[in-house]
């Protein structure tokens, strides 16, 4: 990430929160609950893929990288004057990085924050002694 999207994410009334709980399937539990969210605010199709999407890598991120306890929220902003779904992922900072052995594989493991940078007209990080957040903002309309 760069430094421009290393700012801190914007304060805003939180819509929707979604515990994130260390154990399988949350990921998919996760997707299946912010579409409906996306569908009851009438996101369309193509920048709901691109929200669920950026749910699904920072949550993801959340959940092999850093301690629990992780939380998503998401609401509804304005960027430039479109409408757009904010995303974020509290959790409780990072893990100890791995050993040698157990190193992730750079072919299926890395990429998720550039999908996330690419996906997104803004995003960021904010790191502090309760945790780290990734931010995200997907324009919707």
């Amino acid at each position: 990430m760069s430094v421009a999207q290393l700012q801190a994410a914007p304060q805003r009334e939180v819509r929707h929160a979604f515990p994130l709980p260390h154990t399988p399937g949350t990921v998919s539990a996760v997707r299946g609950r912010v579409r409906a969210v996306l569908s009851g605010w009438n996101v369309p199709a193509e920048a709901a893929d691109d929200v669920l999407l950026v749910v699904s890598e920072l949550v993801t991120n959340a959940l092999v990288h850093a301690r629990p306890p992780a939380t998503l929220r998401l609401w509804r902003l304005s960027v430039d004057g479109r409408r757009a779904v904010h995303v974020e992922v509290t959790d409780g900072g990072p893990t100890a990085p791995p050993g040698p052995q157990c190193a992730p594989d750079p072919d299926e493991h890395g990429r998720g924050l550039g999908i996330v940078t690419v996906l997104s007209a803004r995003c960021g990080l904010r790191a502090d002694r309760a945790g780290t957040s990734r931010w995200a903002q997907v324009l919707a309309g």
